[in-house]
């Protein structure tokens, strides 16, 4: 899956970084460096993703048919 996020990265007040995607609820990354954090925040996206695929697939009858649109 490949698609572009707004995110939010700010300093933390413990020291390094601290990011999330108003797109993405519940998802957050922190890191010591802005790539790490970036890093984090990517992981923490695809894992809320796949596992809200997985939620919806449960639901689906045998004759649902799966696609894909490009929004942009």
């Amino acid at each position: 899956m490949k698609g572009e996020l707004n995110i939010i990265i700010e300093s933390a007040p413990e020291g390094g970084f601290w990011a999330f995607s108003p797109e993405v609820p519940g998802a957050n990354g922190q890191g010591e460096t802005i790539e790490e954090t970036k890093q984090n925040l990517r992981e923490a996206i695809l894992l809320i993703l796949e596992d809200q695929m997985q939620d919806f697939s449960r639901g689906l009858s045998k004759e649902a048919m799966r696609d894909k649109i490009v929004i942009g």
